[in-house]
């Protein structure tokens, strides 16, 4: 026994560790990573913030509406989105990275600069976990419920583009539409009071409903004249003396004075067609500028998230080591 002891004490003496010693049992099975305060810290921060997208897309929605003059505008909107986003990081990255370092076990025998490190790399880790869960999470029928209210949402503008697209088309075959197209030729075909009444006083043979009949055709037919050639240019000669009688026979007027009404409320449609379409690339490109916007400052607030996880993880980890 007495010279085990002394072997014992020359080999530690020559500062190699034996196996059988307490320091070294303690040092080699301490890990530097304790993955289940992470894995609990990334759980409470994914639940914490899929809880809070929920909430700001409930608060979101109930502020928006389709009506004009009514509810906040984009402007409020996307800067109330911004703002909730980088609250709902710093909420639920500061909860997970606190819970990560308070949570670990306690490392025996570690430098203080050392123990820091790994309190920042306990919040970073529970940051990226959490984050990757949220991600799986929104993709799945949790991401359905939240997306389905902003599809919603935004299904408002799109329904008014689609609805003015379908009364455009539509305005090609009936004069009947409530649309621009159906306001332009009605307009085309108004005729003078006392035309009117000379014209009916002086063909009375004809019974009214054919006359609404033929006025009808004239005016679907002007109207696929007209879509034929308002996006390309120009109307053609032949449609434009074509158009101009039977603007004549319909209104009393000269083929003259007809004409000049052709050109002029062919130029109004035209000038209306140029609006929209001026106000649909506007409204594109707002979108385009919304998106990029909103994506660089959702990059902001998960560096933001990161760097408050990473933080009050060493908040946590120096609480659990006092």
């Amino acid at each position: 026994m007495a010279v085990s002891n002394a072997a014992t004490a020359i080999e530690s003496g020559r500062g190699r560790a034996l196996p059988n010693t307490n320091i070294a049992n303690v040092t080699g099975q301490t890990s530097a990573v304790s993955w289940g305060a992470i894995l609990a810290g990334a759980a409470a921060a994914a639940a914490l913030s899929m809880i809070l997208l929920i909430l700001g897309t409930g608060l979101g929605l109930s502020s928006v509406s389709p009506w004009a003059f009514d509810g906040v505008s984009a402007t409020t909107f996307g800067v109330s989105t911004i703002v909730w986003l980088t609250l709902t990081q710093l909420i639920a990255s500061g909860m997970g990275g606190y819970l990560a370092g308070r949570l670990r076990t306690k490392w025996i025998e570690v430098h203080a600069d050392e123990a820091y490190f790994r309190d920042t790399a306990h919040g970073f880790l529970t940051w990226a976990v959490a984050s990757l869960a949220t991600a799986a999470l929104l993709t799945t029928v949790i991401g359905s419920i939240v997306g389905g209210g902003v599809r919603a949402g935004a299904s408002v503008a799109g329904s008014v583009a689609t609805v003015a697209t379908a009364g455009a088309a539509a305005a090609g075959t009936s004069a009947a539409d409530s649309g621009s197209m159906g306001y332009f030729i009605d307009s085309l075909f108004r005729t003078e009071m006392n035309t009117s009444a000379n014209n009916s006083a002086g063909s009375g043979v004809a019974s009214g409903a054919a006359a609404q009949q033929n006025e009808t055709a004239s005016a679907s037919e002007v109207a696929r004249v007209f879509m034929n050639t308002l996006r390309t240019g120009a109307l053609p000669a032949e449609d434009f003396r074509y158009v101009g009688q039977l603007v004549a026979k319909r209104t009393g007027l000269t083929q003259q004075d007809a004409e000049k009404r052709v050109s002029d409320t062919y130029a109004r449609a035209q000038a209306k067609l140029r609006d929209a379409e001026i106000a649909a690339k506007e409204a594109a490109d707002k979108a385009r500028k919304a998106s990029a916007y909103a994506a660089m400052w959702l990059f902001i607030s998960m560096l933001i998230g990161a760097f408050i996880a990473s933080l009050a993880a060493t908040y946590g980890g120096r609480q659990r080591d006092v």
